[in-house]
């Protein structure tokens, strides 16, 4: 990888293929893919994520929002978009690109078969979601005769997926609780197929769930954090590779006397002398103040350098008294040695928060 001469975010597309391909090696060969690229690619780039894990043969796209699916359709993604929380305000733009929503409760069922009759859709895809416990989004089982009957006053819209989400995939202390969401799905689901006409896909796994759960294959599974090189266990973590490194420079050293003081509110005062090097990236750019006093670190030529004092908004400063370097050396915030999960469990984090606040003024690299 070429060393980073300002503030960037290389993204490794071939780690990326590694982890798509380990992923679907889990499947039987006719489950399909769906991949979840929402939160801008989980803080990559989701048009250059997308586009790419399209021409490896990803079956299906998941954003959170319908300006996420928009972007995705402006830049040329032509597969199917699921839209995970879509809002009333903005249904007809989701029809408008051809996007697909995830439908959750009566309110919402209601308002898109009244949007999608308007603009005179035919059988439109909708995808129905239940609650099986993790009470966030969902229709409820009792809820199967009302769904029924809303979708057959009208034939603008057809159930293209049936699907639910799981809570706790990636703890195996919580096993008992997960096969009970399965079983509650597969009850739920065999209800509302046997009161349609037709049999829609069934999806349930998340990145935890392909790989703990295969009896919930269905017919779709939804790869999120895997594709981004993590797989919630150390023993997964091995199996798939970050995709993401996040690199800087060093702008300045300073040498600083026992009893000075290093960045804002005096946060940081010395008892001996140190050596610092202040690095172009702050909390605006995704490094939280969390981080700062000590708690987080960057990695310098192989070895550690805590951060000292504050966050600040462009700025961080780190210890390098013992560390070999000069200033325009290049530091490494994450990657694929120290990770993004590494770093953000030094602040009791998980690495989901830590890459997606990866800010979009970093620069992005591509490799290819």
């Amino acid at each position: 990888m070429p060393k980073a001469q300002e503030t960037v975010l290389e993204i490794d597309l071939i780690a990326l293929k590694h982890n798509f391909e380990y992923l679907k090696s889990k499947l039987q060969n006719n489950t399909k893919f769906l991949a979840v690229v929402k939160a801008f690619g989980y803080g990559s780039d989701a048009c250059e994520i997308a586009s790419y894990l399209q021409t490896l043969g990803a079956d299906y796209f998941a954003v959170a929002y319908i300006n996420e699916g928009v972007a995705l359709r402006k830049s040329g993604i032509t597969k199917p978009i699921l839209v995970l929380h879509p809002q009333a305000v903005n249904l007809k733009t989701l029809i408008t690109y051809s996007l697909e929503p995830s439908l959750y409760n009566a309110k919402i069922l209601k308002e898109f078969i009244s949007i999608a009759s308007v603009e005179k859709q035919k059988d439109y895809p909708i995808h129905i979601k239940f609650n099986t416990g993790l009470n966030r989004l969902g229709f409820w089982e009792n809820d199967v005769d009302h769904i029924v009957s809303e979708i057959n006053k009208t034939d603008a819209v057809k159930v293209t997926s049936i699907f639910s989400h799981l809570a706790a995939s990636e703890d195996l202390n919580e096993k008992e609780f997960t096969l009970g969401q399965i079983k509650n799905f597969n009850t739920i689901s065999k209800n509302l197929i046997d009161k349609l006409t037709y049999r829609p896909m069934l999806h349930m796994c998340n990145t935890s769930g392909i790989l703990n759960y295969p009896e919930a294959h269905f017919d779709m599974v939804r790869g999120g954090i895997g594709l981004y090189g993590f797989g919630n266990s150390d023993k997964e973590n091995k199996n798939l590779i970050p995709i993401a490194t996040l690199k800087t420079i060093i702008s300045q050293i300073h040498n600083i006397e026992k009893g000075e003081s290093v960045g804002y509110n005096r946060a940081f005062k010395s008892n001996s002398f140190l050596k610092t090097a202040t690095l172009p990236i702050g909390h605006a750019d995704g490094i939280g103040r969390q981080y700062g006093n000590g708690k987080g670190f960057v990695t310098i030529n192989g070895q550690k350098a805590p951060i000292v004092g504050n966050v600040c908004m462009d700025m961080i400063m780190v210890n390098i008294t013992n560390i070999e370097c000069k200033e325009g050396d290049e530091a490494i915030i994450f990657g694929q040695d120290n990770t993004a999960e590494q770093l953000a469990k030094t602040t009791n984090t998980i690495s989901y928060e830590l890459i997606t606040f990866v800010s979009q003024r970093v620069k992005r690299l591509f490799l290819k």
